[in-house]
């Protein structure tokens, strides 16, 4: 984090600290929610429309807790939206395989190429950071983005820092506004679930209704 970075944090700290932290962490959340870009959301929602009308299958990839995410979003599009989606992080036991053997940093990118990923399909990238080839940060996402571009499919991303490989790279990222710096994961990776809960809601998507 930089000097301007902690500087900002503190005199964020300090003004919250006249409120409960739940207070001050709803209101960033607000913040964000004022200032996210819908454009971008709106765009990623027609893109999506595409990828479903050309038979194109959406491959979701994320590390830690965005890993997560992918699972419940692959579900999300698959049910609600008839998204052909997949997500590595499903299968355990090819995930380790192939850690153990070949190594973490290409998990994501020879899976894909096993799926014959190609430009017909799309891959969504669920991460903070977005990964970061310089510093060997989420190497697997760099990679796999670097596999996709080679493979001419689409890259979407739903991330917390516009200055990621993800966020330089992607044909589509929708950056979550970084409210507080200190917060940077916490709502990046709550915002993810935010931002695909509205495009599986969206009318251009959904074909399903949910049950409540």
């Amino acid at each position: 984090m930089s000097h301007a970075e902690v500087s900002q944090a503190e005199a964020y700290f300090a003004a919250a600290a006249k409120v409960s932290h739940a207070e001050a962490y709803f209101a960033a959340a607000a913040k964000v929610c004022r200032e996210i870009p819908f454009n971008a959301i709106e765009a990623l929602a027609g893109e999506l429309e595409k990828l479903r009308a050309q038979r194109g299958r959406l491959f979701l990839l994320g590390v830690g807790g965005s890993a997560a995410n992918c699972s419940h979003a692959v579900n999300d599009f698959r049910k609600l939206c008839g998204i052909e989606a997949y997500t590595p992080v499903d299968n355990v036991s090819e995930l380790t395989a192939r850690t153990n053997d070949d190594g973490w940093d290409t998990v994501f990118a020879s899976w894909l190429e096993v799926s014959q990923l190609d430009r017909n399909d799309a891959i969504l990238i669920y991460s903070v950071g977005g990964g970061d080839a310089e510093r060997g940060v989420s190497a697997n996402l760099v990679k796999a983005i670097d596999f996709a571009k080679a493979s001419s499919a689409k890259i979407f991303g739903i991330v917390g820092k516009d200055s990621g490989y993800t966020s330089r790279h992607g044909d589509l990222v929708v950056v979550i506004p970084q409210i507080n710096p200190g917060w940077v994961t916490p709502l990046s990776e709550a915002f993810q679930a935010v931002v695909w809960h509205c495009l599986v809601s969206h009318p251009a998507l959904q074909q399903k209704q949910t049950k409540w």
